[in-house]
């Protein structure tokens, strides 16, 4: 009975994802929210796990999000992470682009997103 209120919590969500065993980190969701025409704020909840942890999320959400905007790349500007109600939030911005983005902070969106589903990260 709880799988079937966890997916019909999560429905919509593809970023909600019950984590195996409770060791992990909890993914909560992600909000997108599109601040200009290549410019995106990420917001990230993880109910367990570290700011590294939610801060990950984050990156893996704008990568795949870069991707469903039909870019190819993100540049990260920047990330707040703090603690609400015992829920770790990441709040991020991030340019997107159809070309590499001048600066070290660069992310290749179909790179980051293999390998954020490899490691068991949801993304958007």
């Amino acid at each position: 009975m709880r799988a079937i209120a966890v997916a019909a919590l999560c429905s919509g969500l593809s970023a909600c994802l019950p984590s195996a065993g409770g060791a992990g980190p909890d993914y909560l969701g992600i909000e997108t929210n599109l601040l200009d025409e290549k410019l995106v704020n990420i917001v990230a909840r993880l109910a367990r796990g570290t700011e590294a942890d939610v801060a990950e999320y984050a990156r893996c959400a704008a990568a795949q999000y870069t991707l469903i905007r039909g870019f190819g790349f993100a540049r990260h500007v920047r990330t707040s992470v703090g603690t609400e109600a015992g829920i770790r939030v990441a709040d991020a911005v991030y340019t997107i682009s159809p070309a590499l983005p001048r600066g070290d902070r660069t992310l290749d969106a179909e790179v980051i997103v293999a390998d954020c589903r490899a490691r068991g990260i949801p993304t958007v």
